[in-house]
């Protein structure tokens, strides 16, 4: 058995399975297959891109040995990030609206996180301002995990090309559809721009919830899909490679998510039950044979 220096080396590209129990239930025509992307500490895809992006910052020179990371949010993603920092030597501080509930926040301050405080009433623009303010004058590093290029970058050299090798069939690939829940943008941009360089008979689906539609243009408001629909179209979204854009109700993530449990033993967060109801539309439509979800989180099962 092979011995890793830290958790963040044993953490390699998701397997990819087929969920025959869930398209059996389903009753859909074609194929369903599911990549698995939530075997780190927080038990979603963030772990590997927070790790991820502080080595690509690192090797370009963005970011010195030592230097104190800022970013603002309190989802998955900051706390990824307060143990990324944390193992890589690098202190770790969080904006966010002082609104936050209060449980949240003792558990990103028990993860090693500093925490400060924008007015509730300016949103989650006031919190990136905020970190954009203290990096600029305390010569922080502000990761920008919206915004900045390393996020779909990561992406670019992990996730597409382990997606890519697995779905290639002698120049036609296994699917013809790939669906993707839309947080920050980085998946969806890194992983169509890899498969778009190597095929033109993959659609890719970018997935949101019914309830916040911004990238399809709807209405915005609360919804019960963590880590998907931040009320805003991210820097890092490039919609020249996403092909459809599918709304999916709070309440469809969720049956999806349960029902992908009992059929197939595969533990989805309510995002990953959205890019699987998504990929079932496609299927029962007729306009996919055999689609791809991306599940980027675990659900807790106790």
């Amino acid at each position: 058995m092979q011995l890793y220096p830290n958790i963040y080396r044993a953490l390699r590209p998701g397997p990819i399975v087929e969920l025959r129990g869930y398209a059996a239930a389903c009753r859909l025509p074609g194929k369903l297959y599911a990549y698995l992307d939530f075997d780190g500490p927080t038990g979603t895809a963030r772990d590997g891109l927070a790790e991820g992006m502080l080595a690509l910052a690192a090797q370009r020179g963005a970011l010195a040995a030592g230097q104190t990371l800022i970013e603002a949010g309190s989802g998955a993603f900051a706390a990824a990030l307060a143990l990324a920092g944390r193992t890589s030597g690098h202190p770790v501080c969080l904006a966010r609206p002082d609104n936050a509930p209060a449980p949240r926040q003792e558990a990103l301050t028990a993860l090693g996180a500093q925490l400060l405080f924008s007015p509730a009433r300016e949103g989650s623009a006031g919190a990136r301002a905020l970190a954009r303010a203290w990096a600029g004058r305390r010569g922080w590093y502000y990761t920008d995990w919206l915004a900045c290029d390393d996020n779909p970058e990561y992406h670019r050299r992990v996730t597409g090309p382990a997606i890519v090798e697995a779905i290639a069939r002698e120049g036609r690939s296994l699917v013809d559809t790939i669906t993707v829940g839309v947080g920050s943008g980085g998946t969806i941009t890194g992983v169509g721009e890899c498969v778009k360089a190597w095929t033109n008979d993959v659609q890719m689906v970018a997935v949101e919830p019914y309830e916040c539609q911004a990238l399809g243009g709807g209405l915005l408001g609360p919804h019960g899909i963590p880590d998907l629909g931040f009320g805003l179209v991210p820097d890092n979204y490039n919609p020249y490679v996403v092909d459809k854009v599918a709304a999916v109700t709070s309440a469809e993530a969720a049956r999806a998510a349960r029902a992908v449990l009992a059929a197939d033993a595969v533990p989805a967060a309510a995002s990953g039950g959205a890019a699987i109801a998504a990929a079932a539309r496609f299927l029962a439509e007729g306009r996919s044979r055999a689609a791809l979800c991306l599940i980027g989180g675990r659900a807790a099962l106790l």
